[in-house]
């Protein structure tokens, strides 16, 4: 429960706030709505996992396991694939 100070703090964050422009507003209610999002994991951890994940592929293209699609040749696979729903 907040104590009598904190809801007087947070009704005057909230007032201030209310006179910042729309995206400003936006900004920090962005901000504000991240802020209650645990991660499920650490950045360092993800970002390790990615870069795991980044070398694996490049060693498969590498070795001739697998290989990539132009970007346009993808789109439109991609585009075609999205119009049958």
């Amino acid at each position: 429960m907040l104590s009598s100070k904190m809801i007087g703090l947070a009704q005057r964050l909230l007032h201030d706030a209310l006179r910042l422009s729309l995206e400003e507003r936006a900004s920090v209610a962005a901000e504000l709505l991240a802020s209650l999002d645990e991660p499920l994991e650490p950045a360092a951890e993800v970002e390790a996992a990615w870069a795991e994940e980044i070398e694996r592929r490049a060693q498969q293209v590498q070795a001739g396991e697998a290989s990539g699609k132009p970007w346009p040749e993808l789109q439109q696979e991609l585009e075609a694939r999205l119009a049958k729903k």
